[in-house]
């Protein structure tokens, strides 16, 4: 990929490169998010490496056949999760394999997704995930965050640092077609794909909004089950993620209605408030995905309800503890009362993420950022 400045290095690559030393490493993420650019960064550090893509027809042969050299160090398998049986294979790659071999996964399905009870893989991988750019990412380089840019670009490597903006535009027209006609009917056997794709575009419009199976599959004239389904493809297929109401209860919250957010932001069809909060959403996610790949404490983002209707937008959660709630305005001064209210009755920490604003102010409770300051150090835990 020839989109990233010479010197960049993702956050996650030293974190790969110790793991290696002691187990294979998963990397999961988006299609075009620079898992194969990544993998490639690393096998230039190693002399006798090899690169193999399952979706290559003659790299496929070298697969099944296991036909690359006794003496390689490296070994990157790109879309292996795509090969029938590809557990059973990689446990026997892994288990057999020379002293001296570091194992590499890469593909741009959840690979948790492919993981069931009783795994033949387990206690023989660490699992990464890589994640659109976001602003605590790039303000490692000096970059400092432009969210106008973000907002319009989205976070893929391509468009973010494309040229010009047709050249974004094109790329994501492109990229949308694929993941649809190309990954979804890869994944599944989907017979209709005019309402995966009309699913596509109501959700782009319902953004922040509870999702009801219930709505939608009359929208949609398919039954509530189905487009629970498909939205659970595009969330194995990194297209959206899903941030749930919490709730003491991990069972209780899961019955309710999520939200669905976009990995591209610029899908977002609304006001520039909803692709802030589009944004806010990722950039916070991909954080607590970072900390979690990090340390395997669990970590999610959710969001805050009462059957009155109060709202707050986010709460980070570790080990089911709320650690911070965040409202996100694009151009409000004054606290939101709902996260007062929130923050008066649980007692825990929060933000409010103003977009456009003169002047910040830390001196109460609730702290009022800039969105872009604060997305550059989220003070996440």
């Amino acid at each position: 990929m020839g989109f990233y400045p010479f010197n960049m290095e993702r956050q996650i690559q030293r974190a790969i490169e110790d793991d290696l030393k002691l187990k294979m490493v998963f990397i999961s993420g988006p299609r075009q998010a620079g898992k194969t650019w990544l993998a490639k960064k690393i096998l230039a550090k190693y002399p006798k490496s090899r690169y193999l893509n399952w979706d290559n027809s003659i790299d496929r042969d070298v697969i099944l056949n296991q036909g690359w050299s006794v003496a390689t160090d490296l070994l990157v398998l790109d879309e292996i999760y795509k090969m029938p049986q590809w557990k059973g294979y990689l446990k026997g790659v892994w288990d057999t394999r020379p002293g001296g071999l570091k194992l590499l996964v890469t593909g741009s399905a959840r690979l948790e997704t492919f993981r069931q009870s009783g795994d033949s893989l387990a206690g023989r991988y660490f699992h990464h995930r890589l994640l659109p750019l976001c602003p605590a990412e790039t303000a490692r380089f000096g970059v400092k965050t432009d969210l106008e840019r973000y907002m319009a670009r989205g976070g893929f490597p391509e468009p973010f640092l494309a040229a010009k903006d047709a050249d974004a535009q094109r790329w994501r027209r492109q990229y949308l077609d694929g993941l649809i006609r190309e990954d979804i009917l890869s994944f599944e056997n989907i017979t209709q794909l005019k309402a995966m794709n009309l699913l596509v575009e109501l959700l782009r419009e319902r953004m922040a909004s509870p999702v009801s199976y219930q709505g939608l599959s009359e929208d949609l004239g398919v039954a509530p089950n189905t487009v629970r389904r498909y939205i659970e493809i595009l969330e194995a297929l990194y297209i959206v993620f899903r941030v749930y109401p919490h709730h003491r209860s991990i069972a209780r919250a899961l019955v309710q209605q999520p939200k669905v957010y976009f990995f591209d932001v610029p899908l977002v069809k609304g006001d520039r408030g909803a692709v802030l909060e589009n944004l806010v959403a990722l950039s916070v996610y991909r954080e607590l995905c970072f900390l979690e790949d990090q340390d395997g404490i669990g970590r999610s983002l959710r969001y805050l309800r009462t059957k009155e209707g109060r709202e707050v937008d986010f709460v980070a959660v570790k080990d089911e503890r709320p650690t911070l709630m965040i409202e996100v305005k694009y151009a409000e001064r004054r606290v939101s009362e709902q996260l007062r209210y929130f923050h008066e009755r649980y007692a825990c920490p929060g933000v409010q993420l103003v977009a456009d604003m003169r002047a910040e102010d830390e001196s109460g409770s609730i702290k009022l950022r800039r969105a872009a300051d604060w997305l550059e150090k989220p003070e996440l835990e």
